[in-house]
Order: C-alpha cells, then structure tokens, then sequence
C-alpha cells in the first residue's frame, strides 16, 4: 500500500513561508478589535508571498494585527489564575481586548474536561463559560454570581474538595525552587514574563515581583 505524500505549501517550499495563508488571515483577523471586513477585501487582493513576508505597509499591518490576536490569548493561557471549587467549577478572571475568549476557555477545558470553566473578561465586564460538551456561552454577570449560578446544579464532589487550590500558593512555590541561586536567571525570567504581563489580573501584585525585586533584609 502506497504512502499518502503530504501536500506542502508551494511557498514553504521556496522558503519564503514565514507569515500567515490567506485562508489563516481570513479565519483568524476578524478576532481583532480593530478589525474592518474591508481588510478581507485587500487581503483576497494581495498575493500570499507578500502577505507572508510583510512585503508591503498595509500586509505589514495585518501580520502586526494578528501577532496581537495570538500574543493576547498566549498570555491569558499561561498567566491566568484561575480556583476550583467543590462543584468542579474552575475559574479566574482575564482581560483580552480582542475576541479570544474562547481559545482561552478551549484552553482550559482541553486541561479540565471535566470541569465547567468561567472567565470574567474585565474589558468587556461580562463572564464566559464553557461546560463539559464544550459549549460556550457568556452572561452580563459578575464572575461570582454565574459561579454560584452554575455551581448549584452540580453536586458536590470529594475529587474536587481534595484538590482545593489557590493560584497564589501554586506559583509562590514554584519560584521558590526556581529563584535559589544556582538556577537564578532573572534575564531569561524577564524575556518569558515582559514587563507587559504584570498588567494581567492574574500578574498584579503577584508573587513574581516578589522575586525579582530584592526585599531590604537581603541588604541587611
């Protein structure tokens, strides 16, 4: 039986496929939240190894929009902190600008299948969920009343009562075993946490400042 040969990308194979198709524009810059259905026009207009390589200011735009797409819902998936309670209901609270929010709550349920998943998004002041058959839904509630809204129709679970946890607790102690002095490296920690992220609801006043700031008795 013969080898189904994959189909490649005629611009991979010139070297010259670095950005995004056009079929990948079209699908993912409308998340954008300056995006304009006349960019889908231009888009269709200009060819696929321009667009790929920011060969003109308007492709070099539409790369920098979609860098913006992918960097907000990267961060909200790493830097989110997010609690469970005993009804299996894990949430947290995000800020995205753009429209990611479900990327982000597809993150989590991928992670907690099991779980009903509810973010609070502080730009748009409205609480997404996502349950167990991965159906998204959103309400113009705050964060604690959807939790207890949804948490009443599911009962209680020992599992979920075990593993009780605060985000807090869970990074206080992974920086304590990456910040002793052997494996200190603040310049590589400042590279994969950019000033930037401290401005997510999960980074403010975190316990990461903490580490990359000395405290005074280490003058002492």
């Amino acid at each position: 039986m013969k080898k189904i040969k994959e189909v490649q990308d005629p611009l991979e194979v010139v070297g010259c496929a670095k950005g995004h198709s056009h079929e990948e524009l079209i699908h993912n810059l409308p998340r954008h939240c300056k995006f304009s259905p006349v960019l889908i026009k231009h888009i269709k207009k200009i060819p696929e190894v321009i667009l790929r390589n920011s060969g003109t200011p308007l492709a070099k735009k539409i790369n920098c929009m979609m860098r913006e797409v992918s960097t907000e819902s990267y961060r909200a998936k790493q830097f989110t902190r997010t609690q469970i309670n005993n009804r299996g209901v894990l949430f947290g609270v995000v800020l995205l600008k753009h429209r990611v929010i479900d990327l982000v709550l597809e993150y989590f349920h991928e992670r907690w299948p099991q779980c009903i998943i509810c973010l609070y998004n502080e730009h748009t002041h409205k609480t997404a969920i996502i349950d167990e058959k991965g159906i998204i839904r959103e309400f113009n509630s705050p964060l604690k009343k959807v939790v207890e809204e949804v948490s009443k129709n599911r009962s209680f679970n020992p599992y979920f009562e075990d593993i009780q946890f605060s985000g807090e607790k869970i990074f206080e102690t992974l920086y304590s075993s990456q910040f002793i002095s052997e494996r200190e490296n603040k310049s590589y920690f400042k590279r994969m946490v950019p000033d930037k992220c401290f401005e997510l609801p999960g980074m403010r006043g975190g316990v990461e400042k903490n580490f990359l700031n000395k405290k005074i008795n280490e003058y002492l």
